[in-house]
């Protein structure tokens, strides 16, 4: 008897799993009589802008900014559980060496395919030097010059991100950064992952230390004994890290606000269920819970379609765990129209937006927020994760509103340039004058009027 039970139980707990799982996905229809008050809730602030984490992030740049190294150890013991000495950060040439020796031969052909891409995409997006004249016949241009000292940082923890060592290194090789300086979580025993550490120095990488977290901005920032200060700071994070470097901004440059990832897909009932199931999936999987995805569909049948697809692929994924954090700030949506989609889309400025509908090309010009728009059905966020080109390191909790992904010419200073001559310099001499009349700024007047007397 206990075992013909012991039976039925087992056959029908994968069944409660999925259940469990699926009833974990938010699901809205614009028919809900609470539509419009559940639809607030999925525009409502990302963790990008969450109190508790900004306080915490506060604390640990006040540690680094007051004890520098010491603090850095400290914190790398209490959240990475490696006990490490000052001369431990800094990763190693040896142990560079080593890694590359370790790199086989399937590594050593994804990560260059990959770099090829890259570095081909930034070439041609890297800005260059040029000149005019002025309606006073006066040369004035602008020059672009690589920032001399920059750094990258590169998340790792349950899954050490190999391709943002290629998306963020390469675009500062290829700006021509002379000094790049990496900064990764270690493991519990100082390790770096050797596939990572061989991509970073396939890249261009200078200089790699075993600091992870908030931590790691504030010695980029602030600069420690042994890290010293970096002129701007680029690279993704989970919440923590993006709030440490809206808190450096000011000490440092910083390139964008990318925090844990978001995709957002529009599909209408032409769309395959599974595709989107799975490309959703995919960008949960990261791990720090505050991941977000969106669906939003004018079908319904293909809404309850993706529902059940999320539930039988999440049951099969080996990082289950990982993406079940992150289910909670996952959206199923039914809306009127795929132009509501649109409008919505806009509002949300998702960090990936795929758009598997018919005239998917048509819809995609309407998306002006996004950091990334994948069009059609076989150009899945991964290869933008992995290797089409374009950096995946993208904004994301809204700021795709006023950022745009990260590009070559970000790791590039822009200088003005100005050159007048007498000639040039009395035929606007009459304007100067006028201009410092109104603001009542004699000496503006009489620094350029002095020359040409």
């Amino acid at each position: 008897m206990y075992f013909a039970y012991s039976v039925v139980l087992l056959c029908f707990l994968p069944l409660f799993a999925i259940w469990l799982t699926s009833a974990r996905v938010k699901i809205i229809r614009h028919s809900d009589c609470d539509f419009t008050e559940r639809l607030r809730e999925v525009t409502a602030p990302s963790s990008l802008f969450d109190p508790v984490i900004e306080q915490a992030a506060r604390a640990i740049l006040d540690e680094v900014k007051a004890r520098g190294d010491r603090a850095l150890l400290e914190l790398t013991e209490r959240f990475d559980g490696a006990r490490l000495t000052a001369d431990q950060l800094a990763v190693t040439q040896a142990e560079l060496l080593a890694a590359s020796f370790r790199a086989d031969e399937s590594l050593r052909t994804a990560v260059s395919e990959a770099h090829k891409n890259i570095a081909a995409f930034a070439k041609k997006s890297r800005r260059k030097n040029w000149q005019t004249r002025n309606s006073h016949g006066a040369v004035v241009g602008e020059r672009f010059d690589p920032f001399q000292r920059v750094g990258v940082y590169i998340p790792g923890g349950s899954a050490p991100l190999v391709s943002t060592a290629l998306m963020t290194i390469t675009l500062a090789a290829v700006a021509g950064c002379p000094e790049i300086v990496v900064c990764t979580p270690c493991g519990k025993n100082g390790s770096i992952s050797s596939a990572l550490l061989f991509a970073a120095r396939t890249a261009g990488a200078t200089e790699i230390y075993r600091v992870g977290g908030a931590q790691a901005v504030g010695a980029m920032a602030y600069g420690t004994r042994t890290i010293r200060r970096v002129q701007k700071i680029f690279g993704p994070g989970n919440a923590y890290v993006v709030a440490a470097k809206r808190l450096v901004v000011g000490y440092v440059a910083i390139d964008l606000l990318p925090g844990p990832s978001e995709l957002l897909v529009i599909a209408d009932d032409s769309a395959n269920p599974r595709f989107i199931a799975a490309d959703v999936l995919a960008q949960l999987e990261h791990g720090s819970g505050h991941e977000r995805a969106w669906l939003l569909t004018n079908s319904g049948k293909l809404l309850k379609a993706v529902e059940k697809a999320i539930s039988s692929q999440l049951a099969k994924l080996a990082r289950r765990e990982f993406i079940e954090r992150a289910l909670q700030n996952a959206w199923l949506i039914q809306l009127k129209s795929l132009e509501e989609a649109v409008g919505l889309t806009n509002q949300l400025a998702p960090e990936h937006c795929e758009i598997m509908a018919r005239k998917a090309n048509n819809l995609s010009q309407g998306i002006l927020t996004a950091g990334a728009v994948f069009i059609g059905p076989w150009s899945p966020t991964v290869l933008g994760d992995y290797v089409a080109g374009p950096s995946h390191t993208l904004p994301t909790g809204g700021a795709g509103a006023c950022f745009a992904g990260l590009t070559v010419d970000q790791f590039q200073r822009r200088t003005s340039v100005v050159e007048y001559n007498r000639a040039a310099l009395k035929k606007a001499l009459p304007t100067v004058k006028k201009f410092a009349e109104v603001e009542g700024l004699e000496a503006h007047s009489r620094s350029a009027e002095m020359r040409v007397r």
